[in-house]
């Protein structure tokens, strides 16, 4: 006990941000991403990475990993979506973010009205992602690295057009979806996935 109160001025100035990319999309896993930033080293530019343009969310992408005090990316498969449902699955790899930090801290900050189950102390906020830089930057490494994710399986699949629509309930996605029928990496527990899989082509 006395060794953890004496380590706790240490920790407890460690701030980590926490946000997600992919609940919304038919395809793919859920990403997320846990950033400490270094107050030494300012990223200037850090938004909701929504609100940013790709360009901007690459290069802060390649910023956040090279400044950042430490970073963590995680993922839930499209298996565990589909077997714990999607907030499950978000809850899920946001633990993981966090459980993966080289550095612990001592405070979690996650976006939206939500926390995942930690044995540090996690506060929701809404828009955090707009308020807080750490969740900024979270939200840039974790829709990055889902973009690009989506870019690879466009490679292997190119008649489902994920390298624009991201996995996204498009019409275009809807028309290649009805037109093609679902992959390995198509979410089967959402439903314009489950209708086709009822009525196929």
């Amino acid at each position: 006990m006395s060794e953890q109160m004496g380590l706790s001025w240490q920790v407890h100035a460690l701030m980590a941000g926490v946000d997600e990319a992919g609940r919304g999309p038919l395809a793919g896993p859920v990403v997320a991403a846990a950033v400490i930033l270094d107050d030494q080293q300012p990223i200037a530019g850090l938004a909701d990475s929504k609100k940013l343009s790709a360009r901007q969310r690459e290069r802060l992408f390649d910023e956040i990993r090279s400044k950042a005090l430490c970073f963590c990316i995680a993922e839930a498969s499209v298996e565990e979506i589909d077997r714990l449902n999607i907030l499950q699955a978000t809850m899920l790899a946001m633990r993981r973010a966090v459980e993966g930090l080289r550095l612990k801290p001592g405070m979690v900050l996650v976006d939206g009205n939500r926390i995942p189950v930690l044995k540090i102390p996690a506060e929701a906020i809404v828009k955090g992602d707009a308020k807080v830089p750490a969740i900024s930057a979270a939200s840039i490494l974790a829709k990055v690295h889902r973009d690009r994710w989506c870019d690879e399986l466009d490679l292997a699949h190119p008649e489902y057009g994920f390298a624009t629509h991201k996995g996204y309930p498009t019409a275009d996605h809807l028309a290649a979806l009805r037109e093609h029928g679902p992959i390995a990496a198509h979410r089967r527990s959402f439903g314009p996935v489950k209708a086709v899989l009822k009525d196929p082509v």
